[in-house]
């Protein structure tokens, strides 16, 4: 594989929900962040270690909050999926991120496990005629991160 001289750019991605199927299109869109990971470590010592410092042995590991925020497209599918997580709160999807080069080519997926909704934000409505675009926003929890290079 050759080398880049240049890192990605992050404006070429795309988001799927259980693969997509004709019920989980979610539509485009424009800012995706919060993508990450942390492992907790607890710190431990033996009575009989020779020098007076704890070990760090990695304990819980969990996945950060994922935003997503998209143009207001007059869709309830944000809505319809919280709706859901509020009378059955076992419902859980899957959602994949992936990054694209300049032509397309998939470079890293980042798999989120066990997902749900967590908080959604409506538009900030504002009368001063500016040509402002409505935004919504869904703020995602998941139980997991898988990430993928060349997938």
């Amino acid at each position: 594989m050759p080398t880049r001289d240049t890192p990605y750019a992050a404006y070429n991605f795309l988001v799927e929900f259980d693969g997509n199927d004709a019920n989980s299109l979610l539509g485009g869109f424009s800012d995706v962040s919060g993508i990450g990971t942390e492992i907790t470590l607890m710190e431990y010592r033996q009575g009989n270690d020779k020098e007076n410092r704890v070990r760090k042995i990695p304990a819980l590991n969990k996945t950060s909050d994922v935003t997503l925020k998209r143009g207001l497209m007059g869709t309830e599918t944000f809505w319809q999926w919280i709706s859901v997580t509020r009378v059955d709160p076992t419902h859980k999807r899957n959602v994949s991120i992936t990054l694209k080069d300049e032509v397309g080519t998939n470079i890293v997926k980042w798999r989120l496990i066990n997902v749900r909704p967590m908080k959604w934000t409506g538009p900030t409505l504002a009368a001063k005629g500016g040509s402002d675009v409505a935004m919504e926003e869904l703020v995602l929890a998941s139980e997991g991160l898988e990430v993928e290079a060349g997938a």
